[in-house]
C-alpha cells in the first residue's frame, strides 16, 4: 500500500472517529432535549389535575360538609367530591385521550389509596410503585437510551396537594415508555440520518484534503532531489523500495528517502567539517602570530591564544568581544587597528612599537562575500611580535652552543681528568720526596714553592673540569607543585642582607595564585642567580631590583628587572653561554645554568635590555590551571616548604 494511500486513509479514520462520537453525543442531547420537553409538559398537566381536584374538594365540600370531624368522614366526603366533580374527570379524562406519551392520570390520597382514576381497574386500590420522570430526566444517556428504547414501563409524574403542611392529595400522571419510543423515534432517525450524512462529507472532505496537502511534497522532493544531486545511480535506483513492490512513483517515499540521503551527507560533511575544526584550532594552539576573526558586526568569533601576548586582559575570555575591548584605544596597538578598522581597506603590514618597547606588525584582511561585491562578511587580523623571531633564533642558537658545549666538556672532562689526577698523585710524592731530603738546603725550599704553586694550579683546573661536568651531568628533576611567590619570599630571604650591603633596594609584586609543576629548589637557584646578577650589575651605584610573578595565559612568569648599565646589543647573542662574562669576578655559569633549568620544565627564557638602562630577564614557565592548584593540595617553595 503506498504511503499516500495510507496518509488518506488515516485522515479519513480520524475524522470517523470524529463524526462518530459528535454524533452520539447529538443524538443523545436531542434525546435529553425531548425528555425535557415531555417532562415539561407532563408537569403543566399533572398541575392542572392538581387544581381542578382542589376547586373540586373546595366546592363539593362547601355544599356537602363532611358527617362528623373524624378522618374517615372527611376522607369519604372528599372521595365523593372528587368522584362527583364533572370538570376533574374531563380533564383527566382529556389528558389520557389527546396526550401522545399518557396511559393513565390518578389522584391517590396521602397513604397511596386510589380515590379517582382513568383507569377503572385501578380504582380503590394501593397506586402501584413507578420509576418517577424526575429520575430518567437526570439519569445519564445510556439509561435514557434504555428506559425509552428498551422493555416497556410507565414512569410517574406527581403533583402533591399539602394541607397543613402535609401532602392530603397526590396527582399522579402516568407517561408510558413506548409511547415516549413511538414519539421519538422519528427526531431520533431524522437526527441519525443527518450524523450519517455529516460523517460521510467529513469522510470526503479528509480524503481530498489529503490529497491536495500531499501535492507540494512532490515539489519538495524534486527540491531535495536537486541538492542531492550527486548521489549514486545505485542509492537513485533504490529509492522506494519496500513492502515487496516498487514505490518509484510514489512521491512520499522518495522524499523519505532524499532526506535520509541528504542527512547521511550533512552528517558527512559535519564530520569533515568537525576535523578540520579541530586541525584549526591545533594549528591556531601551536601559532606565536596571534590571529582574530572578527564578523560583519565587529565581534570575535575565533582567538588564538598567542593573542594574549599582545592583549591587556590577562586571560580573558575574548570570545564575543569587539576590538575596542580587546585593545583599548588608549594604548598605541589599539589606536593603529582603530584607524585602521575605520579605513575599511585591507592593511598588508603595519609596525606598532607598543609601551614596553616590543614592535608589532599588525595586518587586516577584509573577508567580501564572492557573489555579491562590495558585502563585507568579516576581517581576519594577525599579530606578529618582531622580536619573537629573532629571540627564538637566539634561544635556539644558545641551545645549540650548549648542546655543542656538552658534547665537548663530556670528552674533554674525561679526557683531561685523567692526566690531572696522575699529576696530583706524583706531585704528592715528589713533595713527600722533598721533605724527607732536609729541610736545610736553600733549593729544595725553592723547587717546594714551585711543587706548592703546580699543585695549586691543577687543583684550580680540576675545579674548572668539574664544573664542566656538573653542568652536563644529566639532572633528576623532582617535580611537586611549586607556589612562585613563595619561591620569591625564599630568595629574599636568602639575599636580602646582601642586598642591603651593596645599596640595592628589593621591591617584589608577586600573585599568589601562580602555581607550577616543577623542581622546587633548581628554580629557586635559577631565581637567586638571575638576582644576583641584577645586584651585581648595581653594586658601584646601587638602585632598585624589581621582583614579579604573574599570570599570561597558561603561562606563569617569574621577572627580574635591574637599574644597572644594562647589555650591550653586540652582547645580547652571548650572554647565555658557558663561562662568558663581564664581570671581573664572574665564572659565566650563572645565566648558563639558569637557562638550562628553564629549558629543562618546559619553558623559555627572554630578556630585555637597553645601554644605561638596566635589563629586564623573564622566565617563562607551563602554569597549573587555578582550580587544579585549589584542589592539588598544599604547594611548596623548593623541598623545603
Amino acid at each position: 500500500m503506498r504511503l499516500k494511500t495510507k496518509l488518506v486513509l488515516a485522515a479519513t479514520g480520524v475524522t470517523l472517529a470524529i463524526v462518530v462520537v459528535l454524533s452520539v453525543v447529538f443524538l443523545g442531547e436531542l434525546l435529553r432535549q425531548r425528555i425535557v420537553q415531555t417532562a415539561q409538559s407532563t408537569d403543566v398537566m399533572a398541575r392542572q389535575v392538581r387544581m381542578m381536584t382542589q376547586q373540586a374538594v373546595q366546592v363539593e365540600l362547601r355544599t356537602q360538609p363532611p358527617a362528623d370531624t373524624s378522618q374517615e368522614a372527611l376522607h369519604a366526603a372528599v372521595t365523593s367530591a372528587l368522584r362527583s366533580h364533572p370538570p376533574l374527570i374531563d380533564i383527566m379524562q382529556s389528558f389520557v385521550m389527546y396526550s401522545s406519551s399518557v396511559q393513565d392520570v390518578s389522584v391517590t390520597d396521602a397513604y397511596g389509596m386510589t380515590l379517582i382514576t382513568t383507569d377503572p381497574e385501578e380504582l380503590n386500590r394501593s397506586a402501584p410503585v413507578r420509576i418517577t420522570f424526575d429520575r430518567l430526566q437526570q439519569a445519564s444517556v445510556g439509561y435514557q437510551v434504555y428506559a425509552v428504547l428498551g422493555k416497556a414501563m410507565v414512569l410517574d409524574v406527581t403533583a402533591p396537594l399539602d394541607r397543613n403542611g402535609k401532602p392530603f392529595l397526590i396527582v399522579h400522571v402516568g407517561v408510558r415508555s413506548t409511547f415516549l419510543k413511538n414519539s421519538y423515534l422519528p427526531r431520533l432517525k431524522d437526527g441519525l440520518l443527518v450524523a450519517a450524512l455529516c460523517a460521510f462529507i467529513s469522510m470526503m472532505a479528509a480524503g481530498l484534503l489529503a490529497n491536495v496537502a500531499s501535492l507540494p511534497i512532490e515539489e519538495i522532493r524534486m527540491q531535495l532531489e536537486r541538492l542531492t544531486a550527486g548521489s549514486s545511480i545505485e542509492e537513485t535506483s533504490m529509492l522506494g523500495l519496500e513492502d515487496g513492490y516498487n514505490h518509484k512513483d510514489d512521491a512520499v517515499v522518495r522524499v523519505t528517502n532524499t532526506i535520509d540521503r541528504l542527512g547521511r551527507q550533512i552528517r558527512t560533511t559535519e564530520a569533515v567539517y568537525t576535523d578540520l575544526q579541530a586541525n584549526l584550532n591545533q594549528m591556531l594552539d601551536t601559532l606565536r602570530d596571534g590571529v582574530v576573526l572578527f564578523t560583519a558586526e565587529g565581534r570575535a568569533v575565533m582567538v588564538s591564544d598567542a593573542v594574549a601576548h599582545f592583549s591587556e586582559l590577562d586571560g580573558k575570555p575574548m570570545i564575543g568581544l569587539q576590538m575596542k575591548e580587546m585593545f583599548p584605544t588608549d594604548t598605541a596597538l589599539g589606536k593603529a587597528m582603530r584607524q585602521a578598522f575605520e579605513r575599511e581597506q585591507t592593511i598588508p603590514a603595519e609596525t606598532v612599537r607598543m609601551e614596553d618597547g616590543r614592535e608589532v606588525e599588525f595586518s587586516l584582511d577584509r573577508i567580501d562575500d564572492g557573489q555579491e561585491r562590495g558585502r563585507k562578511m568579516g576581517t581576519l587580523l594577525t599579530l606578529h611580535d618582531k622580536g619573537s623571531a629573532a629571540r627564538l633564533e637566539q634561544e635556539l642558537e644558545v641551545s645549540r652552543r650548549l648542546a655543542a658545549v656538552g658534547r665537548l666538556t663530556a670528552g674533554v672532562g674525561h679526557e683531561v681528568k685523567n692526566p690531572i689526577n696522575a699529576m696530583v698523585v706524583h706531585l704528592e710524592l715528589l713533595r713527600a720526596k722533598l721533605e724527607t731530603a732536609g729541610e736545610g738546603r736553600s733549593f729544595l725550599v725553592g723547587a717546594q714553592r714551585h711543587v706548592q704553586i703546580l699543585a695549586g694550579e691543577m687543583e684550580r683546573l680540576d675545579h674548572v673540569v668539574q664544573t664542566l661536568a656538573d653542568f652536563t651531568r644529566p639532572m633528576d628533576l623532582r617535580l611537586e607543585e611549586v607556589n612562585l611567590a613563595s619561591i620569591v619570599r625564599a630568595v629574599v630571604e636568602l639575599t636580602g642582607a646582601e642586598m642591603h650591603e651593596n645599596g640595592v633596594e628589593l621591591k617584589t609584586r608577586t600573585d599568589d595564585t601562580v602555581v607550577v609543576r616543577a623542581d622546587g629548589e633548581m628554580l629557586r637557584q635559577a631565581l637567586l642567580n638571575l638576582v644576583l646578577n641584577g645586584m651585581q650589575a648595581m653594586e658601584a651605584a646601587g638602585g632598585v631590583l624589581r621582583v614579579q610573578v604573574r599570570r599570561e595565559g597558561d603561562a606563569a612568569v617569574m621577572e627580574v628587572a635591574d637599574e644597572g648599565q644594562g647589555i650591550a646589543p653586540e652582547l645580547m647573542s652571548k650572554i647565555f653561554d658557558l663561562y662568558f662574562t663581564t664581570k671581573p669576578k664572574g665564572s659565566g655559569i650563572g645565566l648558563a645554568m639558569t637557562y638550562r633549568i628553564v629549558q629543562m620544565h618546559g619553558g623559555a627564557m627572554e630578556v630585555r635590555s637597553e645601554a644605561g638602562q638596566g635589563a629586564v630577564f623573564t622566565m617563562r614557565l607551563p602554569a597549573l590551571a587555578i582550580a587544579e592548584s585549589r584542589t592539588a593540595g598544599r604547594v611548596v617553595a623548593g623541598r623545603s616548604a
